[in-house]
Order: structure tokens, then sequence, then C-alpha cells
């Protein structure tokens, strides 16, 4: 599937997969039936109807396979933004325990870096060219801070355990956030999802060769639930892009306003 695909939307994948379908349905239809005069249509027309529920169940489990990691990596890709917000609102609860200068320099950290995952880590996750080779500089910074800090209390020791605690989260929340960014569903199984559906489309074409009506009705209706299938699993396949990517909502509401 082409990159650009996913990153329309959900309408226009739907019209564009379709009409893709209709295509395809169209040129088997027009050989299958071009095939299926003189000598060869009565052999053709001999195709036993049993063999479209198999041709069915090896579909639908394909398309479960797909759906599957599909799914697996949007919720694993929500998961993480969870996770790395969560963690990011405890370094800034946590930061109030701190002396008033480290306190200021901890939530401008994390504000350095929630902004640059808005602005910079999320358009990167968008195109699915994020990667961990950059060290996030505003998180290491924080971490080291949280480390270096010197507790003068009992509570402030607390305050620090949990803040290096509480930024090492954020740091594996973010790693797991760009990894799954670069998720999506391969060229291969694409190439396979469409062959199947068009071996598919001929086993009905075939089954239904002597009544033409029929098989129009037949395929136009499986294509048209192909198409479905395809417009689902493209609009979702990469998680942090096209209309139903995720957004950084969740970072920014943890943004810190102030000192």
């Amino acid at each position: 599937m082409v990159d650009w695909l996913p990153n329309l939307p959900v309408v226009w994948i739907g019209l564009v997969v379709l009409a893709g379908m209709v295509l395809l349905t169209a040129a088997i239809y027009a050989v299958v039936m071009l095939l299926a005069e003189g000598e060869r249509a009565a052999a053709l027309k001999a195709v036993s109807p049993g063999m479209l529920p198999p041709m069915g169940i090896l579909f639908a489990l394909f398309v479960g396979f797909l759906a599957v990691g599909v799914w697996g990596n949007a919720d694993r890709a929500d998961e993480a933004v969870a996770d790395e917000a969560s963690a990011l609102r405890s370094v800034v609860i946590l930061s109030d325990d701190l002396p008033p200068d480290l306190r200021v320099r901890m939530r401008a950290l994390i504000r350095s870096q929630i902004e640059t995952a808005m602005n910079d880590e999320w358009p990167a996750m968008e195109e699915r060219r994020a990667n961990l080779t950059a060290v996030p500089t505003a998180l290491a910074g924080a971490l080291h801070l949280a480390v270096g800090f010197d507790p003068r209390s009992d509570g402030q020791a607390v305050a620090q355990r949990e803040l290096v605690a509480s930024v090492e989260d954020a740091l594996r929340a973010r790693r797991q956030r760009i990894i799954v960014s670069d998720s999506s569903i391969n060229a291969v199984k694409w190439a396979g999802l469409v062959a199947l559906a068009a071996l598919a489309l001929c086993s009905i074409a075939l089954v239904h060769s002597g009544n033409r009506t029929t098989a129009r009705i037949a395929m136009g209706v499986f294509a048209a639930a192909v198409a479905v299938v395809i417009t689902m699993l493209a609009s979702q396949a990469q998680p942090f892009s096209g209309q139903l990517g995720l957004d950084p909502d969740a970072l920014e509401q943890v943004l810190p306003r102030g000192g």
C-alpha cells in the first residue's frame, strides 16, 4: 500500500479503495466471461460452488490476522502516549518539593520536552521518519537534575527517588511511542490481501459464469465488502498518521504553565 493513502481522510481512502476494487472486479469479470464462451463454457459452469466457503474463510482469517496487528499497534501507541503524559505529570507535581530554583528549572525542562514532542517529534512520527538516534535533551537534563539534587530532608529524598523514577518512565514511554510510530502493514501483507480478494472474485465469477447478472451482483457485493475492510485497515495502519492518528493532546494537557 502506498504511503500516501493512510494520510488521506477516511472518506477519500474509501473512495480510492472502492475505485480500485471496481477496476479489479470489472477486469476479473471481463476475463472470466470472455473465457466462459464456446467450448470452455461448460467446463467453467461446472466449477463447484463448494469452493466459495473455503475462499471466504481464508480471506476472513487473513483479515483477522492483519486486524489484530493494526489494532494492537494502535493500542500500544495510545498506551505509550498515556504513560508518557502520566509520567511527565508526576514530574511536574513532584517538582513542588524541590527548592524554588530547581523547581523552575525542572518545569522548564518538562515544558521544553513536551513542546519538542509536539512540534518536532509528532510530525516526524506522522511521516514515519522518527527514530531513537537523537537523545531527548530536555528529558536527559531533567534526569541529571533529579539525580544531582541534594535532598535536605526525608521528604525531599522521597521526592528525588520518585522524580528519577518518573523521568525514567517518561523516557521509556517516549521510546515505545517512537518505536510504534514506525509500525504499518508491509507490502507483502497488502499484496496477500489483494491476491486473496482477487482469487475469491475469480471463484465467484466462475461459479456464476452461467448467469452474468448473478455474477455481477455477487462480485459487486464481495468487492464492496473488501473495500470496507481495506479502508478500515488502511485508515488505522499507521498509529500516528492520517485522520485517525493519535495527536499530542494528552501531552499538551500536562504542559506546565508557570514556574
